[in-house]
């Protein structure tokens, strides 16, 4: 997969997860808190990531081990959200698996110079 068609992707799992959030607590009273801290981050990133921006990326990673771990932590307290958390946490999964193909290929590049 290309750089851009990798971006793409992680524009549509940030943009998913930023609508996944925003309905997941469409009803919850403290409505401006959930915007600011549950949809607002994967749409700042998503929009660095479209402005192919490497520091976007990153912290979209970083970011993606907590929704990861509040997923999982919903998932398990939680059955009656258990759906949207299992979403969360298969989109959490993508992001890290996207953010982190540069440097896996990097790695197992460099490791096989080093053999041939």
């Amino acid at each position: 997969m290309s750089s851009r068609g990798r971006d793409l992707l992680l524009s549509l799992a940030l943009l998913l997860l930023a609508a996944l959030f925003a309905w997941w607590f469409r009803a919850d009273r403290q409505l401006v808190a959930v915007l600011l801290i549950f949809v607002a981050p994967p749409l700042l990133l998503l929009a660095g990531v479209l402005a192919q921006r490497a520091v976007a990326r990153f912290w979209a990673g970083v970011l993606a081990l907590f929704w990861f771990s509040h997923g999982v932590m919903n998932a398990w307290a939680y059955r009656d959200v258990a759906l949207y958390a299992w979403a969360e946490i298969a989109l959490s999964l993508l992001i890290v698996a996207l953010v982190s193909v540069p440097g896996v290929r990097a790695r197992f590049a460099r490791k096989k110079a080093e053999q041939g």
